[in-house]
């Protein structure tokens, strides 16, 4: 897999940026050590004038690629969620029986992540870390309105839709499909942070995965 997903494009809307990271050095470094401050720190600490420190730049070199840390956060969450398509596609496109594609399904938008290197100057794995905690961030605002308009979150919503549309084969007569499937992409992000901060709220463990609580959950919901 992660031969085949080296070459997938990732999908960013182009309105999320003043200029695409992804065409030159500092542009990826921005990128790569953002990811890594904003784990250490977190988002609510993290600013453009930190980051240039961090990566022995001008503050204002950072702004000629994103307007501020909101869209920085909207973008590394685009970024997540097309790479997270990218391995849904190609998981499950030989996938005959919708059952098993959907078990497949949830599994790749539930299971822990480790870092693939798709991207050299992108930690999957740490990224995650910051969409488990963060990713709430960049919906709940009060410009979430235009910003989707815009296409901000286009590629979320359509992670869950391709799921959708799985479970519609699996039980073409289930009211809920959305729904369903919207909960289990955010509520997957939920119950990580239980595990890793608040483990005596969720029944979720290494042993006793997020993965298994959601399969088992969609295959009693569907059946």
């Amino acid at each position: 897999m992660n031969t085949v997903l080296s070459y997938l494009k990732i999908q960013v809307n182009e309105k999320i940026y003043v200029k695409d990271p992804e065409t030159s050095a500092l542009g990826k470094k921005i990128i790569e050590q953002s990811i890594l401050l904003i784990h250490e720190i977190g988002f609510d600490n993290f600013t453009f004038k930190k980051l240039g420190e961090k990566i022995n730049s001008n503050e204002s070199s950072i702004y000629r690629y994103f307007e501020n840390k909101h869209k920085l956060l909207v973008y590394l969450s685009s970024w997540y969620w097309s790479w997270m398509e990218n391995k849904l596609v190609i998981a499950t496109t030989n996938v005959l029986d919708p059952k098993e594609k959907l078990k497949i399904a949830i599994a790749i938008v539930t299971e822990k992540i480790t870092n693939d290197n798709s991207a050299l100057h992108i930690n999957e794995a740490v990224l995650n870390k910051i969409i488990i905690s963060e990713f709430t961030k960049t919906l709940h605002t009060k410009e979430i309105d235009q910003e989707n308009k815009e296409g901000f979150f286009l590629i979320y919503k359509r992670v869950i839709n391709r799921i959708v549309a799985i479970v519609k084969e699996v039980n073409p007569e289930y009211a809920f499909s959305k729904s369903l499937i919207s909960t289990i992409v955010e509520g997957s992000l939920h119950q990580h942070f239980l595990m890793d901060h608040l483990k005596t709220i969720t029944d979720c463990t290494d042993s006793e995965s997020t993965t298994d609580f959601y399969q088992n959950l969609a295959e009693k919901v569907l059946s």
